[in-house]
Formats: structure tokens, C-alpha cells, sequence
């Protein structure tokens, strides 16, 4: 858990000059804030869990249009101070660096309540979101027209309804149409506005920047970061190397990781574990995200109810009928429908990754992803 205290925030026009230095919260001044970014549960933080379905098909033909790929984060820096372009460009140069998004942030007030906000470009922080998030067209369209977002539990708090405005309040009131809410990938924040409606309500310009970085070492990755920033600046890791699947017992798989091989190794000969691995991470972030997404689609492997009830097995020494929500009946299950659709063969397996949902761009991310845990795990 990381915790900026904002002593001041004025508001901002134009962007302020900031000492250069490392990503960092920019700030402006009018109104205290506590702004708590928790960052352990990111939707694509490396850790790994299928949306299959050709009942998918629809819904996934009309969002590939407005993006092409799910970037992985592997680490946040922040910098109180705020950060400079330089410094900026000099953390996207970081070798094995491929991505990087600077955000900004702050708490603001709604309906008498603190909130912590960050502020974003909408098209560039979409691929960063939950697969599901990602897809739902309409909730960018809301939120790139000056709308807001919120995570569920925020909604649910504070029983914000989709279509109707509201008042937010930083150094500067703005009214925004709430556009709807959804799972965003970052524990902590409960609310995100377009970084022009960033601008309006003065919070901190680039307070935090995310850093994918997929098959560079994390150590060495710190080390290229640290070198930049020097060691004022907050750098927290995103990647867990190995998830504990909760429950297990004797002889069963302990950790994702052996759940994937085991299940692969079982479910469907020929095919390698990295790739249900990679589905797993882009889908859910292994169980971070179970949904239901926009289409319906429920558990750590983002089956269909449908699909689930055609595939779904009970695994692993599991009890009672095959549960959507359980990773030892869904991973195995995964590999199961992967394999019926050919992923046991390398000439099949790019239609296997298509079947599961259908775009091409997303049987490309599987692949690099894939490759990306073979390089790293052996």
C-alpha cells in the first residue's frame, strides 16, 4: 500500500514546471487530500486464468475495432514531486521496457465523500484495464466525452446510477455523467475521469507512471528504473512470479503455475502450459478479475455460463458439480475446450487461441505472452 499525503492542490491550467526528477505526483493547490493507491490487485498483474466461447463472437467482432492489445504492467513508480518529460523518456528508453502510462491523481470529493480519482487519457489507459473493461465500448465513449468511471465497490457505496450527472469536487466543481462501473485493475482507486476533466478538477498532473516491461528480469528492470529515478520515488512491483491457489491440499497443485502445467499436462498433451498462462492472465489476472463482464462471462478463466456448461469439469480432487469460480475446475476446464478446438498441435493452435475469443490480435498477445513465461520460467 502506498500513501501520498497532497498538502495542496491548486488548480491547474496549464501543466506546471516540476523539478526534474522521476514519475511523480504534480500538484496544484487549493484542498488537502489523501489519496491511498493500493496497488497488489492490478487485473494484469502477472500472475495468470480463458473466456471461450462462440457465443463470444459478437461482442468481441465489435470491440477489436477500437483497440488491439492488453498491456501487462510490471511495475508503478511515484514521484510526490511530479516527474518531468525527460525523466519520463528516459523511463520508456529503460532496455526491455515496451510500454509506459503516466496518470494523475488525487482525492476529490462526491456526495460529502472522499474518493481517490486518477485522471487519464482514455484511449491509452484502456489496454492497461481488465480484458472485460477493455471491451466495454460504451464505458470509454462516456468516460473520453468527459464522464466519469468507478470501480463496483464504489458504485455500490455510494449508489451511483449509469446516465444520471453528480457533482465532483477538487480544487474546482465539475458535473459528470456517470458512465458506469467496472473492474479497473488498480485496488485503491475508485474513480476515473478523462485527463482533461483531470485538468478541471486540479488533481496532480503525472503522479504515477505504469511500466510494462514483459520478459526483462525484475530485478534488472528495478535497477534501470532506480537509475532514473534515484530513491525518492515509490517503485512498487506488479509481477508475481507464483499465486497461491487458495485451499490447496495434498498433492494437488499449490501455485498457479503448477496448476497450469498439471492441467495442460493432463487436459491437453502438446499443448504448453505458457499458454494457458497467458489466456489466464489477459482474461482475469487469475481470478483478480472474475467478473461478470459485459457479456456475462464468470470465474478465473471467464467462461460464458453457456460454454461452462458444455466444458466445465470437476478437477483436482474437487467435490460437487464443476464450479466456474473454482481455478481447479476452471484451468483444467480451459485447457480442455483449448484442446477440442486444436490446441494440442502447433498447426492448431492459433485457431484454438482464435476460438477462445475472436480476434486476432489477441491470438498474437497469447503467443508473445507465452513465449514471454517460456523465457522466463524454462
Amino acid at each position: 500500500m502506498v500513501v501520498f499525503a497532497m498538502n495542496r492542490l491548486r488548480r491547474r491550467r496549464a501543466p506546471l514546471p516540476v523539478a526534474d526528477g522521476t514519475p511523480a505526483w504534480r500538484g496544484a493547490a487549493a484542498f488537502g487530500g489523501l489519496l491511498v493507491v493500493m496497488v497488489g490487485g492490478l487485473a494484469q498483474s502477472h500472475t495468470f486464468l480463458p473466456r471461450p466461447d462462440t457465443g463470444d463472437r459478437a461482442v468481441h467482432a465489435h470491440v477489436t475495432d477500437a483497440f488491439r492489445r492488453i498491456i501487462l504492467p510490471d511495475l508503478v513508480v511515484i514521484e510526490p514531486k511530479g516527474i518531468g518529460a525527460g525523466h519520463l523518456a528516459r523511463l520508456a528508453k529503460i532496455p526491455g521496457v515496451s510500454q509506459t502510462l503516466a496518470v494523475d491523481g488525487a482525492t476529490i470529493t462526491l456526495g460529502g465523500r472522499k474518493l481517490n480519482a486518477i485522471g487519464v487519457n482514455a484511449d491509452q489507459f484502456r489496454p492497461w484495464t481488465p480484458l472485460h473493461t477493455a471491451s466495454d465500448t460504451r464505458l470509454w465513449s462516456v468516460l473520453a466525452h468527459g464522464g466519469f468511471v468507478a470501480a463496483p465497490k464504489a458504485r455500490r457505496e455510494m449508489r451511483l446510477r449509469a446516465g444520471a450527472g453528480y457533482q465532483l469536487t477538487g480544487a474546482s466543481t465539475a458535473s459528470l455523467t456517470f458512465g458506469g462501473a467496472a473492474p479497473l485493475g488498480i485496488v485503491g482507486i475508485d474513480l476515473v475521469v478523462s485527463n482533461t476533466v483531470s485538468a478541471r478538477l486540479g488533481l496532480i498532473h503525472d503522479v504515477a507512471v505504469f511500466i510494462s516491461a514483459p520478459g526483462k528480469a525484475m530485478a534488472a528492470l528495478r535497477r534501470g528504473v532506480r537509475a532514473v529515478t534515484g530513491t525518492g520515488a515509490k517503485v512498487i512491483g506488479l509481477r508475481q512470479e507464483q499465486l497461491p491457489v487458495g485451499g490447496a491440499a495434498s498433492g494437488r497443485p499449490s501455485t498457479y503455475l503448477e496448476l497450469f502445467k498439471a492441467s495442460a499436462a493432463k487436459y491437453c498433451p502438446g499443448l504448453s502450459w505458457t499458454v494457458l498462462a497467458a489466456i489466464g492472465q489477459i482474461e482475469s489476472g487469475d481470478g483478480t478479475n472474475n467478473g461478470p463482464s459485459s457479456a456475462g462471462a464468470l470465474g478465473p478463466m471467464q467462461f460464458l455460463p453457456s460454454t461452462w456448461r458444455k466444458w466445465g469439469i470437476t478437477a483436482f480432487g474437487e467435490r460437487g458439480p464443476p464450479s466456474i469460480t473454482d481455478p481447479y475446475d476452471a484451468v483444467p476446464s480451459a485447457a480442455r475446450y483449448l484442446c477440442a478446438a486444436g490446441a494440442g498441435t502447433p498447426a492448431g493452435l492459433p485457431r484454438a487461441i482464435f476460438a477462445y475469443n475472436h480476434a486476432d490480435w489477441y491470438v498474437a498477445e497469447v503467443l508473445a505472452l507465452a513465449h514471454e513465461y517460456a523465457q522466463t520460467y524454462g
